[in-house]
């Protein structure tokens, strides 16, 4: 065939395989429930934390960067950062010990191990705002339970204010979190646990290791991945809280409890009604968790050094 005859032909367009269509057909209800869901709502908080929008009447215009600079000098900031870090640190402590601890005790072989497992995993089926409410009523000191129990076995003189104090707030809520979600933590380590080989727990004991050695050495340094998943995700989880807080205390008492989400809401739905302020602050807790995303998952999740 000459030179002239194949410029002649039509050019033959690349088909899609049917690989390739398959794929496309999987990823784009994947792709279209991110870009609606995730991605347009992040670029209207950014839009909205950059202009004067007041809650019931729109947008007024460009006010940046206004909005940040009232959300750093609000009184409320700087107590709602403490007090997040302050809840953040007690319940990734308390969560991840007594779930690494509970795991470690179901993996053992007894009669009782499918009990424990379920009643310790039964309140994780139970909703965060269903618990919530659950602890509003046990704390109450005019209805509760609690209170009734103690003062008829003679423990107590009067009632119990669980939420009275800054303090009992925080500890009652800290409860809380923790009974319902070390169950959840429980599960994810023990599948951890149950991915180490039990060759090297016999070969640690064959050459006298003992069972503190074979945890230090063995356990934990195995089940680093998980543990750092289980850090992040408690750590993430607590620097969003909302829900358990604005059902206990509703920031009180006197704005002892608010959290920084909490903080969020107030702006956007009390006082002002300025969603600009809410933005902002929404934009500087997202970059805050990116950045603290990704240092923990670059410490956390790197091998750990010989």
């Amino acid at each position: 065939m000459t030179v002239q005859a194949q410029a002649a032909l039509p050019s033959r367009r690349p088909r899609l395989s049917r690989d390739a269509v398959h794929g496309w057909a999987f990823a784009t209800p994947t792709a279209a429930f991110v870009i609606g869901l995730f991605v347009i709502p992040i670029i209207i908080v950014v839009q909205m934390s950059g202009s004067d929008w007041p809650l019931f009447t729109g947008r007024q215009g460009t006010n940046f960067p206004a909005n940040y600079h009232a959300v750093l000098t609000n009184r409320f900031f700087w107590p709602s950062i403490v007090f997040t870090i302050k809840y953040t640190v007690i319940t990734t402590f308390v969560l991840i010990a007594l779930g690494l601890g509970l795991a470690l005790l179901v993996q053992e072989s007894t009669r009782w191990r499918s009990l424990m497992r379920t009643v310790i995993l039964l309140p994780s089926a139970l909703g965060l705002a269903s618990a919530s409410l659950l602890f509003y009523a046990l704390y109450s000191p005019q209805s509760g339970p609690i209170s009734p129990v103690l003062e008829k076995l003679g423990l107590i003189d009067q009632p119990i204010s669980f939420l009275g104090t800054p303090t009992a707030a925080l500890l009652s809520t800290v409860f809380l979190i923790v009974w319902r979600f070390t169950g959840f933590y429980m599960l994810l380590l023990l599948v951890g646990l149950q991915a180490i080989s039990a060759d090297m727990y016999e070969a640690a004991e064959i050459d006298g290791a003992s069972r503190w050695q074979a945890f230090r050495h063995i356990t934990v340094p195995l089940l680093r991945p998980t543990l750092a998943l289980c850090t992040i995700m408690c750590v993430t989880g607590s620097l969003l809280a909302f829900d358990q807080f604005y059902i206990l205390t509703k920031g009180g008492p006197d704005n002892s409890t608010i959290t920084v989400v909490q903080l969020i809401y107030n702006l956007a739905f009390q006082g002002a009604n300025d969603l600009g302020a809410a933005g902002a602050l929404s934009i500087l807790v997202l970059v805050a968790l990116l950045v603290l995303n990704v240092a923990m998952f670059s410490r956390l999740g790197s091998p750990e050094e010989s």
